[in-house]
């Protein structure tokens, strides 16, 4: 079982993701994609006159600060165009994709985050109103179910609270919990960067591997979106996926060059 993350952000070559995913199945893998949303949604957002707001975390982490209506921006653009387009153009090369979100099925549980405490100008401060959650559950048994049919499940990144709010969650920490739940042995991340630098954005410092033990360590060398995919990548190991790759999704044949050790592969 093989998870695959698309990442949400410009200069990923989606047309030779598609390809290597379609050869991949064809060769007899059984899969699962998941794929963000971040860069598209930051586009539509400023054009809708709804502009983006990050925050910044006390633990230091950035993140989307989401209300309501940036959480409707979201699901458009995430579960409604790019996911609609993903499972398209696997459709046309072949493969019987099946598009949802976390929302579908109670696919992602995730424990809403009424309130986020953050650090603005120096100061902390609490914002509230955010929809926004932690995974807590994913539902194994419909993604098994939808496999053992012939599907191949491709995830947008929303989950739904208890309570039954939609929420935004972070994609490659969604990736993470599904890679867990279905006991993946490999997880790839594919984004725009080649892997994890020790100097970014020197290219020539891509850190062939790390050992799983050092996986939070290797969170002071991650920059921006990278410190997400690190926890992410810890958080898949703690629930048993064997191996965690960070690829370049830019180049031709990236799954086939992440599986053959191509990136940072943590194990």
């Amino acid at each position: 079982m093989l998870v695959i993350k698309i990442g949400g952000t410009n200069g990923v070559n989606i047309e030779a993701v598609i390809t290597d995913i379609a050869a991949q199945i064809k060769a007899g893998q059984k899969l699962i994609v998941v794929h963000g949303g971040s860069g598209e949604t930051n586009a539509i957002s400023e054009q809708l006159g709804h502009p983006p707001r990050f925050v910044t975390a006390v633990s230091g982490f950035t993140s989307r600060y989401t209300d309501r209506q940036t959480l409707e921006i979201f699901a458009m653009v995430t579960s409604g165009k790019i996911n609609t387009i993903l499972v398209e153009k696997l459709q046309r090369a072949g493969v019987n994709a099946l598009g949802l979100s976390g929302v579908d099925g109670r696919l992602i549980v995730a424990k809403r985050k009424d309130s986020i405490r953050i650090v603005e100008n120096g100061k902390q401060r609490i914002l509230h109103d955010d929809y926004t959650g932690k995974i807590e559950t994913v539902n194994d048994s419909l993604l098994q179910l939808l496999m053992n049919a012939g599907y191949v499940p491709v995830i947008a990144p929303l989950a739904i609270s208890p309570e039954g709010d939609a929420l935004n969650v972070d994609a490659d920490r969604a990736a993470a919990m599904v890679a867990g739940a279905v006991k993946a042995e490999q997880l790839i991340i594919l984004s725009n960067v080649p892997g994890l630098m020790r100097n970014f954005p020197d290219e020539s410092t891509v850190i062939p591997h790390i050992d799983k033990a050092g996986v939070e360590q290797s969170l002071e060398f991650a920059e921006g979106r990278m410190k997400k995919k690190v926890l992410g990548a810890s958080e898949a190991l703690q629930l048993g996926v064997g191996q965690v790759i960070f690829a370049d999704g830019r180049i031709e044949s990236p799954v086939t060059h992440a599986l053959a050790g191509k990136g940072t592969v943590i194990s």
